[in-house]
């Protein structure tokens, strides 16, 4: 998939929900309470932010492994695989997942 693809994707999902809104120009993510929680990298590759619990879930059903930006793994992120993708209500309840996952975090300095 090329990162056009997955930005298409990505807005069509967002535009899903009134949570939360696409930031950042040239790499897009949301954020919440001072915490990012979704982010698109120069790979096209799309990461949500998710509890360990909820990671490990979609290793063993999906095979969703860690999610890299800018050649650094991010913390608590899993990278989407193409049949995740392929489903834009999947997408969206893992954003929400991820929305309510940093809304539970002590705020960030950008809050």
């Amino acid at each position: 998939m090329t990162r056009d693809e997955a930005l298409a994707i990505y807005d069509r999902v967002l535009a899903l929900s009134d949570r939360f809104d696409r930031k950042g120009k040239t790499m897009p993510y949301t954020s919440a309470n001072g915490h990012m929680f979704s982010q698109v990298n120069k790979d096209g590759q799309i990461g949500i932010r998710l509890p360990k619990s909820r990671q490990a879930e979609l290793l063993a059903e999906h095979g969703a492994g860690p999610f890299k930006s800018y050649g650094a793994i991010m913390r608590d992120y899993v990278c989407l695989t193409d049949d995740m993708i392929a489903d834009d209500a999947r997408i969206a309840a893992l954003l929400d997942e991820g929305f309510e996952f940093v809304m539970a975090m002590e705020p960030g300095k950008k809050a």
